[in-house]
């Protein structure tokens, strides 16, 4: 039995793969596990979200190795999308949208986390793209809207 679009996106972002592996995609969702191990493990992610979950934005800096956790975006979307797309009988026009969007506002701001300030305030490698994450979902969604009314005016 195929989980729900919901459920397959919470899955995959408590751990890209677990929503595949749920699927019984294996060798899929054993990739995007695999995949996701190696770049958070050689990133340094989870020592990241640790020191800003405790308000050391520097430490996080410090210890975040950038030029893995560049591509941590990529991975963890694809797999979600993968996730969502899954569980579709037929996919919507456009679906995709929202995540490659979220993608792309994920990724440049990992570019500036580590000296964007926000007022006076530095958020780091964690916050910085889990506010980028959340507007770019936002404009994803309202440019795939805005597609669709285009498509059903012609």
């Amino acid at each position: 039995m195929k989980t729900g679009k919901l459920e397959a996106l919470l899955w995959s972002i408590a751990l890209p793969g677990l929503a595949q592996l749920l699927n019984k995609k294996v060798a899929k969702g054993s990739m995007f596990l695999v995949f996701e191990l190696l770049l958070n493990m050689n990133s340094h992610l989870n020592l990241a979200v640790l020191y800003s979950f405790q308000g050391k934005i520097q430490e996080a800096i410090d210890v975040t190795d950038y030029q893995w956790l560049m591509f941590y975006p990529s991975v963890y979307m694809f797999a979600m999308w993968d996730a969502y797309r899954e569980v579709e009988t037929e996919t919507a026009s456009y679906s995709y949208l929202p995540f490659v969007i979220g993608l792309y506002f994920l990724t440049a701001s990992i570019s500036y986390s580590s000296t964007l300030k926000i007022g006076n305030i530095l958020l780091g490698p964690v916050w910085l793209p889990a506010l980028a994450l959340l507007l770019g979902l936002f404009v994803g969604f309202l440019i795939k809207n805005m597609c669709l009314k285009v498509k059903e005016s012609s």
